[in-house]
């Protein structure tokens, strides 16, 4: 017998579901109210749909079944049983979809994205556009239809992210893009996008009104992700996913949406080889990527992350579309310092594949600076007196035609409550912070400004190269140092050679196990001592990381571009850590070259501290240049060199200011800056404070603190000092030598008094 319950009069059905295991009262106000839905709420809360549910207790009243004997409780038991079998099975399927409300609405904006944005979000886009917001729709419409790449650099709160949201809504609804790829700067801030996508698409009535076949099985799940698996449409399966990290839109037949995928990842974390297995068997890859803001603060400031993250941009991400596939890209991104990322590929010269746009809040800033300055000292005066910005508010509106005199902004709507125009907003941001409203709002950072005129940049010690192979000694050098600077997972070191007059040059730097990388830091260290020398302990995995590195070193010879071949005379081996110092000291009293190798020790003097220079030498010592190698008894019948860290820092960031071919010049091999970077970046990552103490003055060396490793800036250093105990001597100093006692007889001594 085939029923629809569709046709039945409201009295029929409401006997026929009176009648069956539902065991609800439903009367005929309650039918019209829910029959023009698919959903109907039922006593525990579930939703299901009233008229298949008929349809099924139609087919199962006409179903034979065995009747159980007369036992009342298996009676019951039943009747449950029914009742719970077709529960389960309406609240899985989720019914006829509703109609489009507004084919002409929905069909205007399938190749406008404008039209998008303002039809299916007002709330969100309630301003007028300024132009460079309809040049940026432009551009993303163009990327998402057309392909390409495309980097934007807005001002902070003009809405970039917000109009990437609604971009891969877009995308995705209509077919555009099948696979969407949402980065950022981790991957918690790229969940943080995918979770307001999710909230639209879960609460947007616009979207629900035009796009049933994508919102209603979305909402149908009433915010529960483990209703997603079971979810069914006429019986077949939606396969729709609903996690933390990605939305895959249900399998609707003739959905242009249908089994669309965003999917969320940190641009450090596991990006490549991302793919979706589709229910058909079908593995499809990203074909639209969006990454927002894709550096941090962190990051902007590191020479060596922002090159990381160049590189996986170039490789990982624009590598996900898969082999002959290329990949449509958008960047909305914020200049944090100059040569950051986003700075670099913004800059059309050295990436003209992502046509970067830069948009500023203010293109010309107003003339007249007299009133401005007046307007200021109002603005202090009333924020001091708790009074916010009401008297400067009424000054600017007293003044307003003078004061605007030749601005040009770029969003006339965007300006505060207490606010008259989108310039005094803009002169706001500019007073509070000028060099956050230059970085964040006009994308245009100011030059840094070191703290003092001859500290040293990463990109000048970079580009401070001397044209020699990796390892060839150039001909003047005559010492060749080594210094190891000993971590738990890795031995960082550098090779100098070195002139008479401390005239250096790096020969080689690196670290054991080598990295493969250019870019890395201790922290992220893939290869560790521990996978290199299968060793067990920390002391374990120390010594034979040493003893395997220096018998490398320490026992190859050194080509000199005259042919003569030179050995490491001194390496110093960093003792400073508490955990590696009696391992360090054992190796260099066991070692096959235990008369190269040396513990050492730096120490901290500053300004308020004893200087070497007033150290009461001891039998036995040997003193130098703010070094000394003290006698030593005991425990630890090594010799070990100290030395005053502060100074030789000092002393070696000297030797990089001064300029190529001047003596006491120190530069780096190679031919170009870019192999440079890492090593540039641990060496600027400490500055120095001028201190006053005991009546002299010191730098004291203070690491930055946006900063990571500075540990080839400590192998440098050792290298120095190294060298200094090999006798190179800086024009114009000398090392310390103790006077020699002349031996005088009585005779003499008489003669001397008398005469």
């Amino acid at each position: 017998m085939a029923i629809d319950p569709r046709k039945l009069r409201p009295s029929e059905l409401c006997r026929l579901l009176n009648s069956t295991p539902l065991g609800e009262v439903i009367n005929e106000r309650q039918l019209y109210r829910h029959r023009t839905r698919a959903g109907f709420r039922i006593g525990d809360g579930r939703q299901i749909d009233l008229f298949r549910y008929v349809a099924w207790l139609v087919q199962v009243r006409h179903t034979p079944r065995p009747e159980p004997d007369g036992d009342p409780y298996e009676k019951l038991k039943e009747r449950a049983r029914a009742r719970n079998a077709a529960i389960a099975l309406a609240g899985r399927d989720i019914g006829e979809l509703p109609e489009v409300v507004d084919p002409d609405r929905k069909q205007r904006a399938a190749l406008n994205f404008r039209a998008f944005c303002e039809s299916y979000f007002p709330q969100t886009f309630h301003l007028a556009w300024s132009p460079d917001h309809l040049k940026v729709i432009s551009k993303i419409e163009q990327a998402v239809l057309q392909g390409g790449l495309f980097a934007m650099a807005m001002p902070r709160g003009s809405g970039k992210t917000t109009i990437c949201e609604c971009a891969c809504i877009w995308s995705v609804l209509y077919g555009h893009r099948e696979f969407v790829s949402l980065i950022g700067s981790d991957e918690g801030h790229a969940a943080d996008m995918l979770d307001s996508i999710k909230m639209e698409l879960d609460g947007n009535e616009l979207l629900l009104e035009d796009f049933p076949e994508v919102v209603f099985p979305i909402q149908s799940l009433d915010g529960i992700a483990n209703r997603c698996s079971g979810q069914l449409y006429k019986g077949e399966r939606t396969h729709i996913s609903w996690t933390a990290k990605e939305i895959v839109l249900p399998t609707i037949e003739g959905s242009p949406a249908s089994a669309a995928i965003i999917k969320v990842a940190g641009i450090t974390g596991r990006i490549r080889g991302m793919k979706y297995k589709r229910a058909d068997g079908r593995s499809v890859r990203p074909s639209l990527v969006v990454l927002d803001d894709p550096q941090t603060d962190e990051s902007a400031r590191s020479l060596s992350q922002c090159a990381t993250r160049e590189s996986i941009l170039a490789g990982a991400v624009l590598g996900l579309a898969g082999p002959g596939k290329k990949i449509a890209g958008v960047m909305p991104c914020t200049v944090i310092r100059p040569g950051d990322m986003a700075d670099n590929i913004l800059n059309r010269d050295k990436h003209p594949e992502w046509n970067g746009e830069r948009t500023k809040m203010v293109y010309s800033f107003p003339t007249n600076e007299r009133l401005w300055a007046r307007y200021a000292e109002i603005r202090a005066e009333s924020l001091r007196a708790e009074r916010g910005l009401a008297d400067a508010t009424e000054f600017y509106g007293q003044q307003r035609e003078e004061m605007d005199a030749g601005a040009v902004i770029a969003w006339e709507e965007r300006f505060n409550h207490d606010e008259i125009s989108a310039i005094q907003h803009a002169m706001n941001l500019k007073l509070q912070d000028e060099a956050a409203f230059f970085a964040e709002y006009q994308n245009e950072p100011l030059p840094e400004t070191d703290a003092e005129d001859d500290e040293l940049t990463a990109e000048q010690i970079a580009a401070k190269v001397n044209r020699q192979q990796r390892g060839v000694i150039p001909i003047g050098g005559n010492h060749l140092t080594m210094f190891v600077d000993v971590q738990a997972n890795l031995l960082f070191f550098v090779v100098a050679a070195w002139e008479d007059d401390f005239t250096g040059y790096v020969v080689d730097y690196g670290t054991f196990p080598d990295q493969k990388r250019p870019y890395f830091t201790l922290r992220d260290a893939r290869l560790t001592l521990a996978t290199a020398t299968k060793a067990s302990g920390l002391e374990g995995t120390i010594y034979a990381g040493l003893d395997k590195f220096t018998g490398d070193y320490l026992g190859r010879e050194w080509r000199r571009d005259d042919g003569a071949m030179l050995r490491i005379e001194r390496c110093l081996i960093d003792a400073n850590w508490g955990s590696s110092t009696d391992v360090v000291y054992q190796f260099c009293r066991q070692s096959a070259h235990a008369g190269i190798v040396m513990p050492s020790h730096g120490r901290f003097v500053g300004a308020s501290s004893q200087p070497f220079s007033e150290y009461k030498r001891k039998p036995g010592d040997r003193i130098g240049h703010n070094w000394r190698v003290p006698n030593v008894r005991g425990k630890r019948t090594v010799r070990h060199v100290v030395y005053d860290t502060n100074f030789w820092k000092s002393f070696v960031h000297a030797r990089l200011a001064v300029a190529m071919g001047d003596r006491g010049c120190l530069s780096l091999f190679g031919d170009g800056a870019a192999q440079h970077r890492l090593l540039a970046e641990h060496l600027t990552a400490e500055y120095r404070v001028k201190t006053e103490g005991r009546g002299r003055t010191v730098d004291e060396w203070k690491m930055r603190p946006e900063r990571g490793d500075n540990h080839w800036f400590d192998c440098l250093v050792g290298c120095a000092v190294a060298a200094s105990m090999q006798g190179a001597v800086l024009l114009g100093t000398s090392e310390i030598v103790s006077p020699k006692r002349e031996r005088v007889s009585f005779a003499q001594l008489q003669r001397r008094r008398r005469g």
